[in-house]
Parts: structure tokens; sequence; C-alpha cells
């Protein structure tokens, strides 16, 4: 092992509840332009807040899937290699010393270099790694991270393990837990901007996190960590920090601006809910808004209660933007305050590399690009993704059938051994192809992306047809002589394609031409009509188990087993075993579109 990975990185001090560094800028260019207003000088300050979210394990423009540099068709840039240098730019152009580096989460989890770092070699591991992400956020030097639902993925060792290693603070107000319903994180960070012939700004910055984490990762925060809503935490600490002394207070959420949640009745906190933190909460400035993976220059909120304009800004995610809020504050009777904020993006395909960040992590790379191009077996043909939203693909099958064989296998003597089992698995990228010939642990980790783990939940037959018609939401209403567009066929009401299943094991016809409810056809279990009262043994993906996508009865459902071992491991696993992978052992056509009746394709 290198040994700049082994190197001791010290944390930064947490004081209180919150983070607080007092008096820790005093740069020359720190100085308040006068300038005369009704013939008396009036004092003025420029201050610059940068922000990323979703980062998502980007370090380097760079395709771990493809083994080869970024590219897409909007000509997109990643990593924070490419941060660094927009970063550096700012800096220089505004004075360093009148910035603020700001992130909003989801950090530690989205690449295979993370994914290495988290489990083969493992940051918790005695003498073991800093992990890539802590060595380039603290060599570009962020002053605070909101935690992103993501962060959670890897369990609260891991997590505490990241923090420890970080010379920044990671910031979740409402993180409280579970049983002293005090913040487990801090929920704030300030710092005091020293300003030649003026008093000092201070700046602080409130970090939110996204209550969905309750759910999605539940097996780890169950009993150890709640997360109540951000509008209710954020109420209660903005007059806090505004009575400490805050002469502007930006808050960095992990929590998109739509208003809305993935996860239903659920929860009675909202998931996307920036905007309505800015509505509701008097005496915010702006917002880094993070979760959503939209890119928003600049959102204008109007406060309710004070009328004032919160500004937010969402960079877009994988480090492919840096969200800038320019702040212009003017002195008035001994105090100051916020006289306009401007949100900006820039873009990092318009920069290269900094080399700081390519020399300090070149190593660490080098090593996961190594293990990513591990043969574990062979194709007999190639299989992809490209229909796989609208066509049963052979390729989700294999997801289908690992997952079935894990549960049966696990379920050996156990009461439930003798219902069948079948398994659901999403069409999560439109472009992973797993090449006939060699088959590499890049080629199946870009089959399944996330990191997610299995749960065996057992559901009735009524249960099932219930979820599969939820499932067929996602394809848009088809007249039956309509031109079909299959660019235009699916996402109904904005649907992602990861909230859209398949299920194995039976066959059924989704009939495009009806209203969403009444759309599966032709239901059938063993070749025969399916029957409400059948028991089965769901094998499905924590995300869904817990709840995520909303899908009805999975959440509620008996769990008869679960595990830690992530379903992408379980595929190389499989493929390993058996050597070869041949369709003619896994793939089977279960389902396909109709319209009143006549296959779609």
């Amino acid at each position: 092992m290198s040994l700049n990975r082994r190197k001791f990185l010290k944390k930064s001090a947490v004081t209180g509840a919150g983070v607080a560094l007092a008096g820790a800028v005093a740069a020359p260019a720190a100085t308040a332009a006068e300038a005369k207003k009704g013939g008396k000088p009036v004092k003025r300050y420029s201050l610059t807040v940068m922000g990323t979210t979703d980062l998502h394990g980007h370090v380097f423009n760079w395709d771990y899937f493809k083994d080869a540099e970024y590219k897409d068709t909007a000509g997109n840039a990643q990593g924070l290699a490419r941060i660094s240098t927009l970063v550096n730019a700012v800096r220089k152009e505004k004075g360093r010393g009148n910035t603020l580096l700001l992130d909003a989460g989801d950090t530690i989890q989205g690449t295979p270099l993370t994914y290495y770092y988290a489990k083969v070699d493992p940051i918790t591991a005695k003498g073991g790694p800093v992990h890539p992400m802590a060595q380039a956020m603290n060599a570009i030097g962020y002053d605070a991270v909101a935690l992103g639902n993501h962060e959670f993925n890897y369990g609260i060792e891991t997590l505490r393990k990241f923090e420890e290693q970080c010379r920044f603070p990671l910031l979740g107000a409402n993180a409280l837990d579970a049983k002293t319903l005090k913040p487990a994180f801090p929920p704030y960070f300030m710092k005091t901007f020293h300003v030649k012939g003026a008093p000092p700004v201070k700046v602080a910055v409130l970090g939110l996190t996204n209550p969905g984490i309750a759910i999605w990762d539940k097996a780890y925060v169950q009993g150890k960590l709640t997360f109540p809503g951000l509008e209710e935490q954020a109420a209660k600490w903005v007059p806090k920090l505004r009575s400490m002394g805050a002469d502007v207070v930006v808050v960095s959420a992990h929590s998109g601006s739509s208003g809305t949640s993935s996860y239903g009745d659920q929860l009675p906190y909202v998931e996307n809910s920036a905007a309505l933190v800015a509505q509701q909460v008097p005496g915010i400035d702006a917002i880094l808004v993070g979760h959503a993976h939209v890119e928003i220059p600049e959102l204008k909120v109007t406060n309710t209660a004070t009328g004032k304009t919160v500004v937010l800004s969402e960079p877009l995610a994988y480090a492919e933007r840096l969200s800038l809020f320019d702040f212009e504050l003017v002195l008035e009777k001994g105090k100051w305050t916020v006289e306009s904020v401007a949100a900006s993006v820039r873009n990092s395909n318009s920069v290269v590399d900094d080399p700081k960040i390519t020399k300090l992590l070149k190593d660490e790379h080098d090593v996961v690009v190594a293990y990513v191009n591990q043969v574990v077996g062979t194709a007999t043909e190639t299989l992809t993704t490209v229909e796989a939203r609208y066509k049963d693909a052979a390729i989700i099958d294999l997801i289908t059938k690992v997952q079935e064989d894990v549960v049966k296998a696990a379920l050996v003597g156990t009461e439930y051994a003798s219902l069948p089992v079948i398994a659901q698995a999403s069409p999560f990228s439109r472009t992973s192809e797993i090449p006939a010939g060699n088959v590499t642990i890049r080629d199946l980790s870009s089959l399944y992306v996330y990191d997610n783990t299995l749960v065996a939940k057992v559901m009735t037959g009524a249960q099932v047809r219930a979820y599969l018609e939820y499932s067929a939401n996602y394809f848009v209403r088809t007249a039956a002589d309509a031109v079909i567009d299959t660019a235009k066929l699916t996402n109904a009401n904005n649907r992602p394609d990861y909230n859209y299943d398949y299920v194995s094991g039976l066959r059924y016809d989704i009939d495009i031409a009806q209203a969403e409810g009444a759309r599966i056809k032709n239901l059938t279990y063993n070749g025969a009509a399916l029957d409400d009262a059948q028991q089965f043994v769901l094998a499905v993906n924590n995300y869904r188990a817990n709840g995520g996508g909303a899908f009805p009865h999975v959440a509620s459902a008996t769990e008869v087993w679960a595990e830690s071992t992530e379903i992408r491991t379980r595929i190389a696993e499989w493929v390993t075993a058996k050597g070869s992978l041949n369709p003619a052992e896994f793939a089977s056509v279960d389902w396909k579109l109709t319209r009143d009746g006549t296959p779609v394709f």
C-alpha cells in the first residue's frame, strides 16, 4: 500500500453542538469598500460562498465502468480534481479570505473508488487507508459538508471514521440521537471574516440532511438515529444562529427543491423541502441544494413571513458544476446586513484537473482500476440494457436470478423454504453492457450501480398484483393507434428508471393503452392464473424493502431474511462460481407491453 493512503489527518475541533472557527480569516483582500450615500461613507463587503453536492465519490473525470475518460453527449466533465481548479480560480478572483467552500452531501458512495475503500480495503480497518474523498476535500479546503443520505450506506462506523479523517465538520442539524434527541453531528459551522476598518462578518452554515435515511438505511439507523423534517429543525436553529451574532445564514441542505417525496406518506416529513425551508423559515439568506441531481443555477424564493428573497442554487451532481453565491453586505448602524445575493454555476468542463489532486490520489485510482478490471468469467453473448426499460431484457433477468438463488439458499431449513421465491429488479442504467467473452467486475458493477443489499419479504398474490400495477405506472398511457416513440414511452409523472420493477417468476402483460391501475393483464404463476391468496417470498433490494419508491405493501410485509452483502457482490460471486454467463441458464421473457391486448413490439 502506498504511504500517502495511510497518512494521518487531524480532524477539526468540534466546539459545543456546532463548529465555530472564530477569527479564522484575516485576509489582506478582505477590506471594506467605501461608497458615498447621502454624503456619508458607506462600508461594503463582498463575500462568495462556493458549493458542490452529490459528488458520489467522483475524484477524477473517469468512468470506472467503461475504463475510460468520462464522456456524455452534453460534454460534461466530472470530478473533484476539476472542482479544485475552479475553486482555485474563484479564490484568486475574489481573494481567498472572502470565500467559503461547502458541500450538500452524498460524498462517500457512488463509484467503485468509494466502494473499494468502504469494503475491499476499508478505512475502518486498523491502520487502514484515509478515504480518497477525505484526502481530496481536505486538500481542496472545504469548510463544511452536510450529510447526505448515502453517507449512511456503509453503516455508522464507516461514516464516523470518514468524519474523523475530514478536516471539516459533517453537519446534520436534523440527524438526532434516537434516545436523547440531541444532534448526533454538529448542526452548524460558523466562520468569522475579519474586515479591515470595519467590524468582522460572521457567517453561519446550517447543515440539514434527508429524512428518508430513516427508510432507506433503516438497517443501520433504526433505534440509533432519527431524522425529523428540515423545516422544523431550520426553524429551531436559524434564530439561534442569528442570536449568536450571525450576519449571514447559509443552509446546506441535502434535500431537493420540488416539495415532493418518493416515499409517499411513510414519513411525515418532505423529502425535497429546500424551497419550503426558504419559504417558511425567516432569517435564511441562501440555500445550497442537494439530493435531486438537477442543475438550478439560481432559484429565488420569497419568505412568507418577511417578504425577503432567499436565493437557492443546486450545482449538477458528480462535481460537474460549482455553485457560487455572491453576497453584497452593507454596514448599517454598526451591523452588517445582506444587501443582495446572486447565484450562478461554473462548469467543470471549462477547466483541466488540478495536478495537486491528480498526484495526491493517483495511487488509489490505479488500485481501483486494477480491481474492477479483474476477469471473473466469460459471457456467451453480449447483454445490454439499451432496451431494458420497455422490453424484458436478459441482463435484468441475471439480477433476478442471482437474487432468487441467494434467497432460496438462505431460507433452506426455515419455515419459509417451501414458498416460491420471486424477485424484483430495475433497469438502473440505459448504457450497461456485458460483452461477449471476458467478463470483469466493472462490467457487472455497471449493471448494478447502487450499493443495495438483499431482503426477503413475504407477500400474497394480491399484494404482488398491486405491486405490479404500481410499477406499470412508469409507462405513459399510449393509445392503440398511436405511433410508438420509445424515447417518450417511459418515465410517466417523472418517475425515474430505478423506480420501475421487473418481477421474475411470473408471467404478465402490461397494457399501456389502459388507465393506471388497470394495466396488468394475463398474470399467471406456473401457467395458471395467479391466486390472490398464494404466498410468495419476494427477493427485493433494501431500498425498495424499506419503502423507497413508495411501492405498495412491500415496506409493511413480513421480513424473513436480510443481509449486508451488496447485490453487486452477489452477482460477481454468482458469475465467478459459474465461470460462464449463458442467458439460456437465467433468461426468459416473462412480461411484455401490449395495447388493447396486441403486443407493442
